[in-house]
């Protein structure tokens, strides 16, 4: 089940803070940029970069996935390793507000996120 439309417009408002203070200068933006998704009760954070091989299109690589589980009130974090899989962050695989995820994303202690 999908998060209710008040929620994704407060998630929204959250995650646009967020890329506010990670997105690289504008003129870094072509080479390196941030995007967002939200699909039902996920949330996908990914980098937007242009193809080694055709730097005419754009590919986005996702890097840190939020779920809201309902039942738990909670959402449940992931990164993607190598294996381009979601595996559970384990230092903290879940929180209850979007904006922790959103903190734990950019502290990124464990160098899962961003590297």
């Amino acid at each position: 089940m999908a998060i209710s439309e008040f929620e994704t417009k407060r998630c929204e408002r959250e995650i646009e803070k967020f890329l506010d203070l990670k997105r690289p200068p504008a003129h870094v933006r072509s080479q390196l940029d941030f995007g967002y998704r939200i699909d039902n009760q996920s949330i996908e954070l990914f980098e937007i970069r242009p193809e080694w091989n055709n730097p005419e299109n754009k590919m986005e690589i996702p890097f840190a996935k939020a779920t809201y589980v309902k039942k738990e009130k909670l959402w449940k974090i992931y990164w993607q390793r190598q294996d381009l899989k979601w595996h559970s962050y384990k230092p903290v695989p879940s929180v209850k507000y979007v904006e922790e995820f959103l903190s734990i994303v950019s502290e990124d202690a464990n160098a899962c996120f961003f590297g």
